[in-house]
């Protein structure tokens, strides 16, 4: 492969011979090292200055040289560079016969930053996750230990109160299971999508009729006449059902929802919700979109934005954020018209 192709990889790559002395290296791979002068014929143990916590190197250690002659690579492994970072280095054996001699050693070295991210998000999901679910679940468990121990000392009015809170408990853990696997078939592409021609205005409708039963918040709904879009129903419901009761859990005021066409392309349906808070600061307008992230109050498990992010631009719709006219947020989802 061509010096200047290695160069444009991403990680670093070192390739030494059969007598242990490196080949070529890329760009990458000197600047990780810290190296700036040609290391050609050099030794690989010299080259790869990699150290574990202990102070071991990673040639010493992994010995691509030695080993059974049906070995092949080395697998991938967290070592520190000189200045203390870490990287992900593996190693492909390359052999001429099958168990003959190691003609080449491929070290490839990655920066270690995803996998601390990746990290990060399996701990954050693992302490939302458990966060989420001991709430409801304490709930449920007394609740239904008080049924079972004071069944004939309860009246009928208290029995009908528990079981309507258990109720409830039980629809919120439903809620944050699906919510976790929403996330999960975007994270991975597998999100399934039954699209048909759908009326926004009948769903939003129906969304703000739900949510203002459990709300004293006014939520008012201004609908144009707008052709159907192409849509997963289902999808669109789940999208304005959380942006309308984000709404309502951390703004301030009535709750305006307004369908119609959108003003910069009119081949796409707009739906608008917004409120009468403090509205988002624009340095904080992307973050609502990661996982995890929730405002500094009202609770929840920080996964709505991401999801409706999610599902709008599986449409091939867009999400903005802006500030609503007299103060608060407004956040506009667009779906596409539906070709006829």
């Amino acid at each position: 492969m061509p010096l200047d192709v290695l160069d444009a990889l991403p990680d670093g790559v070192v390739v030494a011979g059969p007598d242990g002395r490196v080949l070529v290296t890329n760009a990458a791979a000197r600047r990780m090292l810290g190296i700036t002068e040609d290391l050609t014929g050099m030794p690989l143990v010299a080259v790869l200055a990699l150290s574990d916590h202990d102070g071991n190197g990673w040639v010493e250690s992994n010995a691509p040289y030695a080993g059974l002659p049906n070995r092949t690579g080395v697998p991938e492994q967290s070592w520190l560079l000189p200045d203390g970072t870490e990287v992900l280095v593996a190693a492909k054996l390359h052999r001429a016969v099958r168990g003959g001699p190691i003609e080449t050693v491929a070290v490839s070295l990655r920066s270690g930053r995803g996998r601390a991210r990746l990290d990060r998000e399996r701990s954050d999901l693992v302490a939302t996750v458990a966060h989420e679910l001991r709430s409801p679940l304490t709930g449920v468990r007394g609740f239904v230990h008080a049924l079972l121990n004071r069944w004939d000392q309860l009246n009928d009015e208290q029995k009908k109160l528990m079981l309507t809170t258990v109720a409830a408990d039980a629809d919120r853990l439903s809620r944050l299971i699906a919510e976790l696997l929403d996330v999960a078939r975007i994270d991975t592409g597998r999100l399934q999508m039954h699209t048909r021609p759908c009326d926004v205005v009948v769903l939003c409708e129906r969304v703000v009729a739900s949510v203002q039963q459990a709300t004293a918040r006014q939520i008012s709904l201004d609908a144009h006449e707008v052709p159907a879009v192409s849509a997963d129903p289902d999808k669109v419901t789940q999208v304005v059902t959380n942006l309308v009761e984000n709404a309502v859990r951390h703004g301030e005021g009535d709750v305006a929802v307004t369908v119609g066409l959108d003003r910069a392309d009119p081949s796409y349906v707009a739906i608008e919700v917004a409120d009468e808070g403090a509205g988002i600061p624009e340095e904080l307008r992307q973050r609502v979109f990661t996982k995890f992230w929730t405002a500094s109050s009202g609770g929840g498990s920080g996964l709505g934005l991401y999801i409706v992010n999610g599902l709008v631009r599986a449409h091939g719709g867009t999400v903005t954020i802006e500030d609503r006219t007299g103060g608060g947020a407004c956040v506009t989802v667009t779906w596409p018209v539906h070709a006829r």
